[in-house]
């Protein structure tokens, strides 16, 4: 065996895969692609929902262009086995369906409110302008008429909390 194989059989490390079944993983290991050492955990919940000889089945009928995305989606579909036994992957998204559909009623309610006030607006406008033509905010009687601040509405915050203690009852 020469020095160069001797030095490449100590750095390589075991893949997750191999390091969780405790076996020796070569160059030909069909998990280690995809379960590198330092995601152990990954290769763990596969391996619980699925069994490692069942997993190295499911890659091998895949082709190998397509093999990365069968290993996330068994991943995916582990991790949400382990966290509904019941539905997995299936619980999630009719969860997610349900989200989409009450979020879809929620725009079609605002997007009516929406509708509604700019009719609301239009109506607003309209009479606005009528008024205009009317000639309503002239004069009334010789006084005027305004709609800005009117001095007699004013109270002074100090006094005026003074002059309702008759009101307030006890």
């Amino acid at each position: 065996m020469s020095l160069e194989s001797l030095a490449r059989g100590r750095t390589h490390q075991p893949c997750a895969a191999c390091r969780m079944l405790r076996r020796r993983c070569d160059s030909s290991c069909i998990l280690a692609p995809y379960f590198p050492c330092d995601e152990i955990d990954k290769f763990a919940k596969v391996h619980k929902v699925f069994g490692a000889s069942n997993v190295i089945k499911m890659i091998q009928m895949v082709e190998e262009r397509n093999r990365e995305d069968a290993v996330k989606a068994l991943v995916y579909e582990a991790t949400a086995r382990i966290r509904d036994p019941v539905y997995g992957s299936t619980g999630a998204i009719c969860q997610l369906q349900k989200m989409v559909q009450e979020l879809k009623m929620q725009l079609e309610s605002t997007k009516a409110r929406m509708l509604e006030l700019q009719q609301q607006k239009d109506q607003f406008l309209g009479i606005l302008l009528n008024v205009g033509h009317l000639d309503l905010l002239s004069p009334i009687n010789g006084s005027n008429f305004s709609l800005g601040y009117d001095d007699s509405m004013a109270y002074d915050p100090i006094k005026f909390p003074a002059e309702c203690d008759s009101w307030i009852i006890n």
